[in-house]
C-alpha cells in the first residue's frame, strides 16, 4: 500500500471496518435473540456488545503483530488468509447473506436461549468476528506513525458508537428498516468488502515480489 495521508487512512479505516462489521446485517439476529426483552433490554445489551467488539478489535489492533511475531507467522502470509476470509464474507453478502464465517443460525439459536447473549454470541463473533479482527490487524501493520495509528483506534471507537446507535434504533422492532433496503446495502457494502479483500491480496503478492503495482 502506497504512502497515503492521515484523512485518506482515517477514511479507509473507518470505511472499511464498518463494511466488515456490518452492524445494519446483524439486526435481523439481534432481534431475533431478544424476542421476550424490552427495548431497554435490547439497549443496554447492545451497549455491552459495542464496549466488547470495541476493546477485542483495539487489542488485536495493536497487538496482533506481536503475536504474528511470536509464532513466527509473516505479514504476507496473513495478508493472503485474510483477502480468502474475507473474500468469502463478501461473496455471501453479495447474494444478501449472512456468512458462516460471521455467524451461525446454531449460533443465534443459542444466543436467543441465552438470558444474556451480548458478549457471544453478539460481539463475539456476530460482530468481531475473523473478519474484522483481520482487517484490524492489517490496517495497523499500515498506519505510518502515531498519528495513523491513533486514527485507526478512532475509526474502531466510532464504528462501535455507530454500531450501538443502530442497534438502540432497532431495539423498538427496526420498522423503519425496510428488507428491500436491507438487501441491497448488503450487497453495496458485499462489492466493497470484496475490493479490499482484493487489495490485500495485491498487497501480499507486491510484498512477496510475485507482482509490481
Amino acid at each position: 500500500m502506497a504512502s497515503v495521508s492521515l484523512s485518506e487512512f482515517s477514511l479507509l479505516a473507518f470505511s472499511s471496518l464498518f463494511v466488515i462489521v456490518d452492524p445494519i446485517a446483524v439486526i435481523p439476529a439481534f432481534l431475533a435473540m431478544t424476542p421476550h426483552d424490552t427495548p431497554e433490554q435490547r439497549t443496554r445489551m447492545a451497549r455491552l456488545a459495542c464496549i466488547v467488539t470495541a476493546m477485542l478489535l483495539l487489542v488485536f489492533a495493536f497487538l496482533g503483530q506481536a503475536v504474528f511475531r511470536f509464532l513466527g507467522i509473516t505479514l504476507p502470509a496473513f495478508q493472503l488468509a485474510a483477502s480468502v476470509v474475507l473474500m468469502l464474507i463478501a461473496l455471501d453478502m453479495l447474494r444478501a447473506e449472512r456468512s458462516r464465517a460471521q455467524e451461525t443460525k446454531e449460533e443465534v439459536a443459542a444466543g436467543a436461549a441465552k438470558h444474556d447473549a451480548a458478549v457471544t454470541p453478539l460481539a463475539i463473533p456476530m460482530l468481531a468476528g475473523p473478519g474484522a479482527i483481520s482487517t484490524v490487524i492489517l490496517l495497523h501493520s499500515k498506519a505510518a506513525g502515531w498519528a495513523q495509528q491513533m486514527a485507526l483506534g478512532l475509526s474502531v471507537i466510532l464504528v462501535c458508537i455507530a454500531a450501538y446507535g443502530i442497534f438502540a434504533l432497532s431495539a423498538h422492532g427496526a420498522r423503519w428498516l425496510s428488507p428491500i433496503a436491507l438487501r441491497v446495502s448488503t450487497r453495496v457494502m458485499g462489492l466493497l468488502l470484496a475490493a479490499i479483500a482484493m487489495q490485500f491480496l495485491l498487497n501480499a503478492l507486491k510484498e512477496l515480489g510475485v507482482i509490481q503495482v
